[in-house]
């Protein structure tokens, strides 16, 4: 890692560069004690709305209507939507146009961490780069006003950073103490050492051999619209906008894939991260506790531009190998395992203005073409606000717009006003709503989980009295689809990819989860029966391709070596023929219903057909033997995890020996 040969001979220097920092930030705080007065600003503003939001047909009625607006921004991720409220802080007119759904791209599929960027200060500090250590800057001071403004969404985590060799525990120490000089009297909380055996306490699963120690730091198309300035803030197809702009543009646009993958929550603490600095190919990983999950990435691979990026079989290999190398040897850590995983496009970007247009940069870049274009780009997740701000600030000079200042530092996002850490207990009292459903809603929704308990219906059981579960191991509950059609979901995918999060979490209990949804759906938006299977067929396309099922059958079937010994094929055979009475050499669904039939175990159809999907490589309704070994042999290997056709022939193999129970309830299994 280039941190490592750089920190060699420039300690010194850099440890009196970094207290200089710190100190400057320590003034530049205290000057913005004003703009950090938890914010008066937010009872000037004009609110168009207070209690509810316009429906969507309400606000495409204003779109059409409306003569001009004072600013259009194109583009609802994170920087866009920045951008649109920044804009109304000041008192603009504004309107905003995404072509599918809020932070549909690459904004929710980030490594889900607010960071100030403990990589870029390296550079800063050993390369005396002043551009770098302003954006580590801005990124804390940013990391800072997210914690305050949505106490519900965010919270401080300390982040792991195990050290194998004695040199690397002051080298490593002195990074990570920079990190909160420059943070200054924004820094979280204190960076410390750890001992060996209390890194070992917080984080069982580490690799114990040669660990010296640890250190722990914190982070956290519609119609023609007018409009007096357009802001272009798409992302990965900031090109595409700019050449609608000027067909003769160069491209700014270095787009570069980042892969995460989840596996189950056993491979993390719930409260602790853990950070490895020098890959085997010098890039970062991340391995962080969410959602009750474990979530690791990221990759940095070019990339083309699409709208669908696919995680690919060789980035989620990766990602393993290197979580590998920092778990214990009793931690398998299996292919099977990862549940979910995907691929969004970092917008790198080189700076038009710079003589060096060959030079990405990882800062933000705002550019206005000669026609008045408007673009943002680059940038941190973190830093969205910032960003925005400085994205207003530049159109405004270049359109002339009257604007009041930016307004947004310390105004609280929605929810968070009305949250606190023990408001899930008055969800709990006053509905009746399991603990765990109570605890989600609050951190989701903060003050507006109410709103989502209130629609929440009767569940007919003792306890809990209202909040029917989407499926039974996470706490989603049908109110959420309905609530979620109030914040604008349309589809079936805007419900389980961005208004919860199941999709990324796991992708055969999204499945699972997906008739029911759209039921729901159905029934709120007057969906046909045709408009159902529509969207039924397109939300199991987007977890097949792009929250990495296909990744997971293209490797099995690719897989046509039987790593199994003669004694192991014989008895997965024997298996095997309890359910092809008539050795045709395949079984479909009749076979195994019938065999249940003798179990009496009763499995719906829909059900079964999905079992029996999961294994059929060539898709054409059955399950041959071959395939089936195959599918024994993967699991041996760990490449696949709790398969249930695998779960069910077992359990019912031994049923008809014993006449016992077969349970066949789904275990989470991988992709």
């Amino acid at each position: 890692m280039a941190f490592r040969k750089a920190v060699k001979g420039t300690l010194i220097g850099g440890g009196a560069v970094a207290t200089a920092f710190g100190l400057s930030q320590f003034f530049e705080y205290r000057k913005n004690q004003a703009r950090l007065a938890y914010v008066e600003a937010q009872g000037e503003l004009k609110m168009p709305f207070k209690d509810a939001l316009p429906t969507r047909e309400e606000q495409l009625s204003t779109l059409r209507n409306t003569e001009e607006f004072d600013v259009l921004v194109v583009g609802g991720g994170a920087t866009g939507s920045g951008c649109a409220l920044d804009a109304v802080t000041r008192n603009l007119k504004t309107a905003l146009v995404e072509r599918s759904d809020f932070s549909s791209g690459t904004s929710s599929r980030s490594t889900k961490l607010i960071h100030g960027g403990v990589r870029y200060l390296q550079k800063a500090i050993m390369k005396l780069d002043y551009e770098q250590y302003m954006m580590v800057k801005e990124a804390l001071h940013e990391r800072a006003n997210l914690l305050n403004i949505a106490p519900h969404l965010s919270a401080p985590l300390p982040i792991m950073l195990p050290v194998y060799k004695w040199w690397q525990l002051p080298y490593y120490w002195a990074g990570i103490k920079m990190y909160d000089l420059v943070a200054g009297s924004q820094c979280l909380k204190s960076s410390y050492v750890l001992s060996k055996s209390k890194a070992l306490e917080f984080f069982p699963m580490l690799k114990k051999d040669k660990l010296v120690g640890a250190i722990v730091y914190y982070d956290g198309q519609e119609f023609d619209i007018r409009a007096k300035c357009v802001i272009n803030a798409t992302g990965p197809f900031t090109d595409s906008l700019r050449k609608m702009d000027n067909q003769k543009t160069a491209n700014i646009c270095q787009p570069s894939a980042g892969v995460h993958i989840v596996i189950p929550g056993y491979y993390s603490p719930d409260n602790m991260g853990l950070l490895d600095p020098a890959t085997s190919d010098g890039r970062v990983i991340f391995f962080l506790p969410w959602e009750k999950m474990t979530i690791a990435g990221t990759t940095d691979t070019p990339t083309e531009v699409t709208a669908h990026p696919l995680p690919m079989e060789d980035d989620i290999n990766f990602i393993l190998s290197e979580v590998r190398h920092y778990l214990s040897p009793d931690v398998e850590v299996r292919r099977g395992d990862v549940l979910a995983a995907w691929s969004g496009i970092r917008p790198l970007v080189t700076d038009p203005n710079s003589k060096d247009t060959q030079s990405i940069c990882r800062n933000h870049i705002v550019n206005i073409s000669n026609s008045g274009l408007v673009t943002i780009a680059g940038g941190k997740w973190t830093t969205y606000r910032s960003m925005a701000e400085e994205t207003l600030d530049a159109a405004i000079k270049a359109h002339n717009l009257s604007a009041a200042p930016s307004r947004t530092v310390g105004l609280m996002l929605d929810g968070g006003k009305d949250w606190t850490p023990t408001l899930y207990i008055r969800l709990v009292q006053d509905y009746g709503l399991e603990n765990e459903v109570a605890q989600h809603l609050a951190a989701t929704y903060g003050g507006r989980a109410f709103e989502v308990a209130k629609m929440a219906q009767v569940t007919g059981k003792r306890w809990p009295i209202v909040g029917k579960r989407l499926v039974s191991e996470f706490p989603y509950i049908e109110s959420e689809v309905q609530y979620a059609i109030k914040e604008y979901a349309c589809t079936a995918i805007d419900v389980i990819a961005r208004r919860t999060r199941l999709g990324f979490l796991n992708v055969q209990a999204a499945e699972e989860a997906l008739p029911r949804i759209v039921e729901i759906m159905g029934k709120e938006l007057q969906w046909t029966e045709q408009k159902k299977k529509e969207e039924l067929e397109a939300a199991k396309n987007f977890l097949y391709l792009e929250m990495g099922y296909k990744a997971r059958s293209d490797q099995l079937s690719k897989t046509t070596e039987i790593s199994l010994t003669a004694q192991e094929i014989a008895r997965y055979k024997k298996r095997f023929y309890k359910f092809d009475k008539e050795s045709k050499g395949f079984i479909t669904t009749v076979d195994v219903q019938q065999v249940l039939e003798k179990l009496s175990i009763q499995i719906d159809e829909n059900a079964l057909h999905e079992i029996l999907n999961e294994v059929d490589l060539n898709k054409n309704g059955q399950v041959e033997l071959d395939e089936f070994l195959q599918l024994m042999s993967a699991v041996q290997r760990g490449q696949i995890s709790d398969s249930r056709l695998a779960i069910l022939m077992k359990t019912a193999e031994e049923g008809l020996d014993l006449r016992g129970p077969v349970s066949v309830d789904r275990s989470g299994g991988g992709v």
